[in-house]
């Protein structure tokens, strides 16, 4: 195995961010939704109009995880008006760390989380937070064991299907 980079992305990876979201995402929660469902999450989410704003704000950064010259996840954050929720300007939001399933346990997502740690300090943050489908247990077990608690519920809208996400905070030091 190559060594993993992690490089900040911009519109330039638009096709390698959405390649990597779609390809996570299925692999992660196929199995437990409708293949409508999923579908039109897909290709909703990951369309070229809605990666390509998100790739254009300042206030969200994307970081792209690298094996060599091959893309195999992304790390997502959000600042002040760019969260998905209000949870204040000193809150930095973790909105997806995507790895390819053949690169779990192999520190990929710990990589990427770092990187966020990284940016909250480096923008002056005073919290990390995210949320997490309940049901994602592998999710909420990396989460908790980098020192994340819960700390409330929110509804998110999958297709026809509301799911339940743990919503999930750390403070930094």
């Amino acid at each position: 195995m190559e060594p993993i980079t992690i490089r900040k992305a911009g519109l330039e990876e638009l096709a390698t961010v959405q390649q990597i979201g779609r390809e996570t995402f299925s692999e992660t929660f196929a199995e437990a939704n409708t293949e409508a469902n999923l579908h039109k999450y897909l290709k909703e989410n990951f369309s070229d109009v809605k990666i390509s704003a998100e790739l254009a704000n300042p206030k969200s950064l994307f970081f792209v995880a690298w094996e060599g010259q091959k893309p195999i996840g992304y790390l997502k954050v959000n600042m002040e008006q760019a969260q998905t929720e209000a949870q204040g300007e000193t809150g930095l939001e973790i909105e997806r760390i995507y790895v390819k399933n053949a690169y779990h346990g192999k520190k990929v997502g710990q990589l990427l989380y770092e990187q966020a740690i990284t940016i909250a300090r480096q923008e002056s943050k005073t919290h990390v937070w995210l949320g997490v489908w309940e049901e994602n247990h592998k999710a909420i077990r990396f989460y908790e064991k980098n020192g994340f608690v819960a700390f409330d519920k929110h509804i998110f809208k999958f297709g026809d299907d509301e799911q339940t996400d743990v919503m999930m905070k750390k403070t930094l030091a």
